[in-house]
């Protein structure tokens, strides 16, 4: 269907089924001596059994984790390595991450660390990995409470996308991955932002020549700014508009909302200090709210807004202790700054929060 280059190091694959994998693994000079599936309880439900298939000839092993970001620790991370040294896997081995964001980044870093790295494939089944954790090297494992304080960049190999894999995706978990969409529309894109409300119904009841556009204008978004700006030193930042309240939020709620919608309410705490600025319309900020609410993500919450504070303190991304936050000048363009008082912080927490 669709097939995007990143930086000429890695191809990502948009496709309709699995019946390419093996093909393009081939076609992009991936060899390997045995390979390694990482996935979860939930997925290998559903898509384990293709994926050996596929490679019935090969020497395949795999490793099952318990689902969701409960399994992000060094503790897994420990695990997961003596599974692998005691299966005598080496550096021309591959790792192939079957799942979702948690199964990626705990894949990408493994295969980061392991003998001093691996290759390694991802094939994203959610909607948010697809269109964002599985693009751009980022890998990371939660620490003492703080979401991916412990990381690397490590690129895959190759990213294939199955569109139809989100069929079996929990319908909280597809509106989790719409707030990644729709923030790209805010922060570059906004003839993007206007398809995708153009284009919500045909969305959200799972069109698949709309979804399988969508899915590849996000991937050419995202591929587009890593490849400018790999390590995060420049534009990279601005993928993080809303993510710092966000993180903050997940914390603060022990994991128990989505990264979705804790980014959605971060998303709308950036665009009310923007409005404050006057940067941005009333309308802009109704607007967001209105699209969230569409997509079933944006509901009152009730945190302490001092202990959100604090928790972003301790953000990987700010500027010489300074709490670092994405704004934008317009829709479709944002700009990063440090230079934020305490007060306006909490106003657009306590602000977001309401719902």
């Amino acid at each position: 269907m669709y097939n995007i280059n990143v930086n000429k190091k890695y191809n990502i694959y948009v496709e309709e089924n699995f019946y390419n994998l093996k093909k393009f693994i081939k076609k992009d000079n991936i060899n390997y001596n045995s390979i390694v599936i990482l996935t979860d309880e939930n997925v290998s439900k559903y898509y384990l059994h293709s994926i050996k298939g596929m490679f019935a000839e090969d020497k395949i092993f795999t490793y099952i984790l318990n689902s969701g970001e409960e399994s992000k620790n060094l503790n897994e991370i420990y695990n997961i390595y003596e599974f692998l040294l005691n299966n005598g896997i080496d550096r021309k081995s591959l790792l192939i991450a079957l799942g979702g964001g948690v199964i990626g980044d705990i894949s990408g870093f493994v295969a980061s660390t392991y003998m001093r790295g691996i290759n390694f494939i991802q094939i994203p089944t959610t909607l948010l990995s697809q269109v964002d954790s599985s693009i751009g090297g980022k890998t990371g494992v939660d620490f003492l409470g703080k979401k991916n304080i412990i990381g690397s960049f490590y690129n895959p190999s190759l990213v294939y996308i199955n569109i139809n894999t989100l069929k079996t995706l929990p319908i909280e978990q597809f509106e989790n991955g719409m707030v990644e969409v729709i923030k790209y529309g805010y922060i570059l894109d906004k003839e993007y932002l206007d398809f995708i409300i153009y284009k919500k119904e045909k969305i959200k009841s799972y069109d698949k020549d709309t979804l399988a556009q969508m899915i590849y204008k996000s991937c050419k978004i995202k591929s587009y700014i890593v490849s400018i700006d790999e390590k995060e030193n420049g534009i990279r930042e601005l993928l993080n508009f809303g993510h710092t309240f966000g993180h903050a939020i997940e914390t603060e709620s022990k994991f128990d909302i989505l990264h979705g919608q804790s980014v959605a309410i971060g998303i709308i705490a950036s665009m009310y200090i923007s409005y404050k600025n006057n940067l941005i319309n009333e309308k802009d900020i109704e607007q967001v709210k209105e699209l969230f609410k569409y997509f079933n993500v944006y509901i009152k919450r009730d945190f302490n807004i001092n202990n959100i504070y604090k928790n972003m303190l301790y953000d990987k991304k700010n500027d010489n202790k300074k709490i670092k936050i994405i704004m934008l000048k317009s829709v479709g363009k944002a700009f990063s700054t440090s230079d934020l008082s305490q007060d306006i912080i909490l106003d657009a927490i306590s602000y977001a929060l309401e719902g």
